[in-house]
């Protein structure tokens, strides 16, 4: 069976090449029962539009940019790992592949977005880890250059959903103070927090959460809070500390601190049947393990953030957007506890 083509895909409906290319590209232009007739064909016949045509109408490379970045323990890495799947499934549905590429920074990033941009020509970037005084989105809106971030962006002062730039984020406050009711109402009256230190935008929001719970409570938080760096054994330490001022029960900023703070508690804690820890990111080793964890909706934000960019960039492209609704400028998802229980994994 012969391959498809615009020519013939327009001989068999009896309509122009015009048309059809209408309908793939500006289908607000089309008639709605002529533009369902062609899709359905389109559909049946399995025609795919050729790419460097498109780029060479559209002037647009049809790539877009994201930064990898490193890996610290093989664990929390895992939330980029399935929003990048997430967002390159995202982007091929919308005619569109993602180019990676390597930074140790932030400057370092930047200095990939103008390379890119020179030899590559990419259309725009998305931006992971939003943080404090992010130089980088302050860099792409000065070069006017489409982008959207998976992270709000940061500020003291400055309300996020008055940003000038789009973005998506999950509602890590929401999540943590959901995990601290939760265990709130299995008994505890002593729930410690183990988060990042001061500074980083997602652990704060994750720590307020978990201080909204308590203080809704009437319970206190002055020496349940525990600042330490991300991992393992910062996670064991921090529940060793917890414990010792009376903490049974912990919600940690990530899968990793929780991780170690449930192997601290077996071993501290041995009344207890299982170790009353939550952790954050719903990670495969929670999964695979047992551990509660507050989960992001990592797929339903790669979506938004192609949605946005393409529709922004379609807007850059003289495209007539008519009929065609806007997609969020600012989302902020709800996440979801998933409670598990620990498994022993003692000897019989």
């Amino acid at each position: 069976m012969s391959k498809a083509t615009l020519v013939s895909l327009a001989e068999s409906l009896g309509v122009s090449r015009q048309t059809i290319s209408n309908v793939i590209n500006a289908p607000h232009r089309v008639k709605p029962e002529t533009r369902l007739r062609i899709q359905h064909a389109i559909a049946e016949s399995g025609y795919r539009p050729s790419a460097a045509g498109r780029q060479l109408r559209t002037r647009r490379s049809m790539n877009l940019g994201i930064r990898m970045m490193p890996v610290i323990d093989g664990i929390n890495g895992s939330i980029l790992d399935r929003f990048l799947h997430a967002l390159t499934e995202a982007a091929q549905q919308e005619g569109y592949r993602i180019t990676l590429f390597c930074a140790d920074s932030d400057s370092g990033e930047i200095r990939q977005y103008e390379e890119l941009q020179k030899v590559a020509d990419l259309d725009g970037f998305v931006l992971t880890g939003t943080h404090y005084g992010d130089e980088r989105t302050a860099w792409l809106l000065e070069h006017d250059v489409p982008f959207a971030a998976f992270g709000r962006p940061w500020s003291s002062i400055e309300d996020p959903f008055t940003s000038s730039h789009p973005w998506v984020d999950v509602d890590g406050g929401a999540g943590t103070e959901q995990a601290t009711r939760t265990l709130i109402g299995q008994g505890h009256t002593a729930v410690g927090f183990v988060g990042w230190p001061e500074g980083s935008g997602a652990g704060d929001d994750r720590r307020a959460g978990w201080t909204r719970a308590m203080h809704a409570a009437g319970l206190p938080t002055d020496t349940l809070d525990i600042q330490a760096d991300d991992g393992v054994p910062a996670g064991a330490q921090g529940a060793e500390r917890l414990a010792s001022r009376g903490a049974t029960a912990l919600v940690c900023a990530s899968d990793s601190l929780a991780l170690g703070a449930t192997a601290k508690l077996r071993q501290l804690l041995p009344a207890q049947s299982s170790p009353a820890v939550i952790g954050f990111d719903d990670t495969p080793v929670a999964a695979a393990v047992g551990l509660s964890s507050v989960s992001q909706p990592t797929e339903d934000a790669a979506r938004h953030i192609i949605a946005v960019l393409a529709h922004q960039l379609a807007g850059r492209n003289g495209r007539e957007l008519d009929g065609e609704p806007a997609p969020e400028r600012h989302l902020l998802l709800p996440p979801t506890l998933i409670q598990r229980t620990p498994y022993s994994f003692s000897s019989t």
